[in-house]
């Protein structure tokens, strides 16, 4: 049986354990951490930590929550819904995004290894994370399913218009590979540009 926590050592050892997942996820990934990295600083053993959570995917998931109301406010409330302008929002939306990714590096993690995102949705109940109200993917894909429905957006699958969008924000975290880095800015500036305006030529198709 784990043994039982004062509520200041709850405390206290939840509080490591935030810290050091957010800081082993970000730095080698979901899968290549194990407990006993992150059960470590505790001083306490490894079993310890389903006191606290019931996976590794639901410590992830909590450090995802505590930062998901912040970034939805800067990239879907003050940049994707701060107009009524769709190719003006989505151009506000992915450098908002992409701004966030640069001093974010949970989020950054998340953005280049989908597949640890995908990893905690598979381990976790739908519902949870379906009703993330604070979610910024959630409420993307709402705008995009919305603005598609009304024909404001190209006649294709909501999905390959947030893929379209994803790979924009992958772009930056590949920057080596655009020649002078001293143009990459205008590169970045011009690539939304005319995402923006292709995705929001209503009436047309993916071919």
């Amino acid at each position: 049986m784990p043994p039982a926590f004062t509520a200041e050592e709850k405390t206290r050892i939840g509080a490591l354990l935030l810290a050091t997942g957010r800081k082993l996820f970000t730095s080698q990934g979901l899968r290549k951490t194990s407990l006993e990295e992150l059960m470590a600083p505790t001083g306490v053993a490894k079993s310890s930590f389903y006191v606290f959570f019931d996976s590794k995917e639901a410590l992830y998931l909590e450090l995802m929550l505590q930062q998901a109301g912040e970034v939805r406010r800067r990239v879907i409330d003050g940049a994707l819904l701060s107009t009524d302008d769709p190719r003006e929002g989505l151009r506000r939306f992915l450098h908002a995004t992409i701004d966030e990714l640069a001093v974010n590096p949970l989020w950054r993690r998340l953005m280049t290894h989908p597949e640890e995102m995908q990893a905690v949705a598979r381990k976790l109940e739908p519902e949870r994370i379906t009703a993330m109200s604070d979610s910024p993917a959630t409420a993307l894909v709402e705008y995009v399913a919305a603005h598609r429905a009304e024909g404001e957006l190209v006649a294709v699958e909501p999905a390959v218009i947030i893929g379209v969008l994803q790979c924009v924000l992958l772009v930056p975290m590949f920057g080596e590979r655009l020649g002078d880095p001293a143009l990459h800015p205008k590169i970045l500036d011009l690539l939304i540009d005319i995402v923006a305006a292709g995705l929001t030529q209503a009436g047309t198709t993916g071919g």
